[in-house]
């Protein structure tokens, strides 16, 4: 969340703020460039994120306010999975807290550019939340279906695999956009996003579907049919696999060059 562009809203008394509407007007062009970015983060969760953001401005959040708020709701989300039941009720209310802590993810970096009040501490927080959260919802798969015992045994050990995947592919991503920013490195990016628009451009984002962090949060509605979530919770394992191995191939060509 770091702030690289003077402040577009600054804060003040409740009375001097602007209004949802003023800072949804804004936020529209400080938006991040949607090249690349898999379907449901791209159309659904920086809309969502949007509204958020000018709604946390309006009560005058900090960014670090609105990433702490983030990860309460994902703790209570991964808590609800372990203490409750497996049923229909508890996937859905894991599934609505783990969005919405989805979406208040997106929405802090979006207040740091709209207010100007991003920093490198605050760019350091949302890492590290980023960082411990997806890991921890595996750990929580992989202990809530060990102890429920309603699927094949060896299934609760995709979520480990899933555990180690996800803490290889964070650091692959944020190791990777460091050491590429060299000026040269700079401009063959821009020229590449600029080259991939329109239908090609939809349609991988479309086929990253399920290698996005919202696919993950609403997998969770089929908690209450352990065999159907299995299946599904391991095909997104696989192709989760296999998009990161051409990724992390990729940058590592690219880092080479």
């Amino acid at each position: 969340m770091i702030g690289d562009a003077s402040p577009i809203i600054t804060g003040g008394s409740p009375s001097r703020r602007p209004t949802i509407g003023g800072v949804l007007i804004e936020l529209r062009s400080a938006q991040k460039p949607g090249t690349g970015v898999p379907a449901y983060t791209r159309w659904l969760n920086r809309r969502a994120a949007r509204l958020a953001a000018a709604v946390a401005v309006r009560m005058g959040l900090s960014p670090n306010t609105v990433s702490a708020i983030s990860a309460a709701f994902s703790i209570v989300a991964i808590v609800v999975l372990l203490l409750s039941p497996v049923s229909v009720v508890t996937g859905l209310l894991v599934a609505g807290l783990l969005a919405v802590g989805y979406c208040l993810d997106s929405a802090d970096g979006q207040v740091a550019r709209v207010t100007g009040t991003g920093s490198p501490a605050g760019e350091w927080l949302d890492h590290v939340i980023d960082a411990a959260r997806t890991p921890a919802i595996h750990l929580a798969v992989y202990l809530a279906l060990s102890s429920a015992a309603l699927v094949p045994a060896w299934v609760p050990y995709v979520a480990l695999g899933f555990v180690v995947l996800s803490a290889a592919q964070f650091m692959s991503q944020i190791l990777a956009e460091q050491l590429r920013k060299s000026a040269v490195n700079s401009v063959q990016q821009t020229k590449a996003a600029a080259a991939e628009k329109g239908a090609k451009d939809v349609l991988r984002s479309v086929v990253l579907l399920p290698t996005d962090s919202g696919t993950l949060c609403w997998i969770f509605i089929l908690w209450g049919f352990p065999h159907v979530f299995a299946v599904s919770y391991v095909a997104l394992c696989i192709i989760n696999s296999f998009v990161a191995a051409l990724s992390m191939r990729r940058k590592y060509l690219a880092l080479s060059r």
